[in-house]
């Protein structure tokens, strides 16, 4: 049997040039399993495109935080949330709805956002003042408990990371294609940074002898344009996080 090549997706939060890029190269290396992680739309930049994209390509995806709080009347009600639901259609809109919290490929696969139970918790992380640090085996092993698939792929913390555990089992985080950076105050203050501006994403390839192997993309894009984008609806940091891949 040929290599089975699956292209992993997350984090793209609206930045249409970065999908742009990521799909240009995977199409380029002929793979045509594409899966999103979530948190695929919010954000200062294109929700609209980005939907119609997704949508037109028929990429299968799961529901983020972000996703979920766009749809709920009792979510944020920051500026960029009130951007980001003037443009969407009731189209994208519909398709948000649809979107289920996890999705298991070939009983070998699961993808979820954050943790298998919570779209906002760290999977890999334990965040700290500093960032996020890579939690132990056993903490990251709890997390899974119940679950049975030896890939994992999650999302939320926007670092890319493959992780190994003593069970044998793959962790995998794609990191953002669109937002490389950015702080949070929950639980604490703290900051996610990739460390560059690239638009990320992972592929996983399996043969007939060996396990799933992982390995994780970084693709250069027009990020300026993002970052002016970002700049003109009063998002000052997300354009430094773009053009930076730093939280400050």
């Amino acid at each position: 049997m040929a290599e089975r090549h699956i292209a992993v997706l997350a984090d793209i939060h609206g930045n249409r040039w970065a999908l742009d890029a990521v799909l240009a190269d995977i199409d380029r290396r002929g793979i045509q399993d594409i899966y999103d992680l979530g948190d695929s739309l919010q954000g200062p930049l294109d929700p609209a495109g980005t939907a119609d994209i997704l949508i037109r390509r028929g990429i299968p995806s799961i529901c983020g935080n972000c996703d979920r709080e766009l749809l709920d009347p009792a979510g944020p009600s920051t500026p960029t949330y009130a951007y980001d639901r003037s443009v969407l259609t009731p189209e994208h809109n519909a398709w948000l709805r649809a979107l289920p919290p996890t999705r298991t490929l070939d009983d070998a696969i699961l993808l979820c956002h954050g943790t298998p139970q919570s779209d906002d918790t760290y999977l890999l992380e334990e965040p700290t003042a500093r960032g996020g640090v890579l939690r132990t085996s056993a903490e990251i092993s709890a997390s899974l408990a119940g679950t049975q698939e030896m890939v994992v792929c999650c999302a939320h913390s926007h670092v890319p990371r493959v992780v190994w555990l003593p069970d044998d089992r793959l962790v995998v985080n794609p990191g953002s294609v669109g937002w490389p950076a950015y702080e949070n105050d929950t639980p604490i203050l703290h900051i996610m940074e990739a460390g560059s501006p690239h638009a990320r994403y992972a592929i996983l390839t399996k043969t007939d002898n060996q396990g799933w192997r992982a390995e994780l993309v970084a693709i250069p894009y027009d990020w300026a344009a993002a970052a002016q984008v970002a700049r003109e609806h009063g998002r000052e940091d997300v354009a430094r996080a773009l053009l930076t891949g730093r939280g400050e």
